[in-house]
């Protein structure tokens, strides 16, 4: 609950004081006397004096106004009972009374479904079992299975979290789950049965987890240790337990395909990847961001990073060759959240990256070109996770309004708002003649009319498909991004 401000006319004591009863207010005191039959008469005051009080009282009730307004404004005020500005709260409530689409643009209609059952805000959530099951954690101290098709809960895991869950994650085989709570613990289970498979306590708070892709490990990120612990996901057994990784509390943390190293991110806007076998820091990106680092991810072939900070910008980093070191980031993306960034997902094949923030949004950007595609509007408070499904077709997204939203992406591509985007950058948009999808081209391209299909159908007709591994287009992107910059 929000103390109230001590300026407030609220906060004025009366004390006796020999008979008189002082109504004290800051620095001024309106004095009355008590008569005999027990009338309230006032004194007699100086007019200069009423003056100054009605003037530090009319500056008080505006410096209270104006400090509610900035403080429901803060982003970091979690769970504010501030008021809201009376024009934000109409604002709420007739978007509140509008339904339908998960955008309010009128060109970009994009079919969404919401899943309630959280009694608080939803902290973390991700795609399973071929996509068919969903998975959450809440602050509400529960983990929830969901069935993606009609939005029930399957399971509540149990014995739940004795505090608010901050972090849950899954195998790549969808047989165990992992979640990180606000009483010290790790817990395991299985996602088929629900049985507790494992608990384990640290001596700080656990801000992150993630399983390794292999299953073998998971990586805790501690707040007060400002480090990272890597257990063995079988037996619990410490494997890397490392104290003042950061000068700051971690974030977030994560394994890379390989699950030999481990990605961590801090409130003091640096990042950090530790070899899980050599047991040393590889490398060290300082001051990676104008202010603290929300998230992190890998893309699926490990070469590249993503980051997201509070200072409204996503940063993608090629932490395979170094580039960094002289070029500073390979892609920036800005323009996206007007608040500070939340989360960060990469799609499987790396052609797409989506982003949840505290302005409310999900935005789905072009790793390639580094613009946002763009922007799922729809949840009433902060997006707190994104997730994307493994055949791109979905996004979910989870929020600090207590509820899940599944948005249908399949056409994206096909969205009028989307094609006019690539316009606008200059993009020239052409119908494939093989397979009728739209596809982009730069308009200065040397002979673009030479080219009537789009990347899919040219290489089915390379016949490189089999040969080419899952996240060759995007990646491919990202390295002309880099080596262009590197010769500018």
């Amino acid at each position: 609950m929000a103390s109230q401000p001590q300026d407030t006319p609220s906060s004025a004591k009366a004390q006796n004081e020999g008979g008189k009863t002082v109504l004290q207010r800051s620095d001024v005191q309106l004095s009355f006397v008590l008569t005999r039959d027990g009338v309230h008469q006032p004194r007699k005051v100086p007019w200069v004096t009423l003056v100054r009080a009605y003037g530090h009282f009319k500056l008080s009730l505006s410096e209270a106004k104006r400090g509610r307004q900035l403080a429901s404004l803060n982003p970091l005020a979690l769970g504010s009972d501030s008021a809201q500005p009376e024009n934000q709260a109409m604002s709420e409530k007739l978007q509140g009374e509008k339904t339908s689409w998960g955008d309010h643009e009128p060109l970009s209609k994009v079919p969404f479904k919401i899943m309630k059952g959280h009694q608080h805000i939803v902290s973390s959530c991700h795609f399973c079992v071929d996509d068919t099951k969903l998975l959450s954690g809440s602050y509400d101290c529960t983990v929830k299975l969901w069935d993606a098709v009609d939005g029930s809960v399957v399971r509540n895991f149990k014995p739940e979290p004795g505090a608010p869950v901050l972090e849950c994650s899954v195998t790549a085989d969808s047989r165990r789950i992992v979640a990180a709570s606000y009483d010290k613990t790790v817990r395991a289970w299985d996602l088929e049965t629900g049985k507790l498979l494992w608990k384990l306590s640290h001596e700080t708070f656990v801000v992150s987890c993630k399983f390794s892709p292999d299953g073998k490990y998971v990586v805790s990120g501690l707040d007060v240790d400002r480090g990272i612990c890597i257990t063995d996901a079988e037996d619990t057994t410490t494997v890397s337990h490392i104290k003042d990784h950061h000068r700051m509390s971690v974030t977030s943390c994560c394994f890379d395909p390989d699950s030999q190293r481990v990605a961590s991110v801090s409130l003091d806007r640096s990042i950090k990847i530790w070899d899980v076998t050599s047991q040393a820091t590889l490398l060290t990106i300082t001051k990676a961001h104008t202010n603290a680092i929300s998230n992190c991810c890998f893309t699926f072939s490990g070469h590249f990073l993503c980051t997201s900070s509070w200072d409204k910008t996503l940063k993608i980093w090629n932490v395979h060759t170094g580039e960094f070191r002289n070029q500073g980031a390979c892609v920036t993306l800005m323009q996206g959240h007007e608040g500070s960034v939340s989360s960060c997902h990469f799609a499987r094949d790396t052609s797409f990256l989506v982003s949840g923030g505290f302005d409310r949004t999900v935005a789905v950007w072009d790793v390639g070109e580094g613009y946002r595609k763009l922007s799922l509007k729809g949840h009433n408070d902060w997006v707190m996770d994104v997730a994307v499904s493994n055949n791109k077709k979905w996004i979910l997204s989870a929020s600090k309004d207590k509820t899940l939203r599944l948005w249908n992406i399949e056409e994206m591509d096909q969205i009028p708002l989307v094609i006019e985007y690539k316009k606008a950058l200059g993009l020239k948009v052409k119908q494939c003649e093989e397979c009728d999808r739209p596809f982009s081209i730069y308009g200065n391209d040397i002979f673009p009319e030479t080219v009537t299909k789009c990347v899919f159908c040219r290489m089915d007709v390379k016949d490189l498909s089999a040969e080419a591994s899952p996240s060759s287009e995007g990646e491919d992107s990202l390295a002309r991004e880099c080596s262009q910059g590197e010769d500018g």
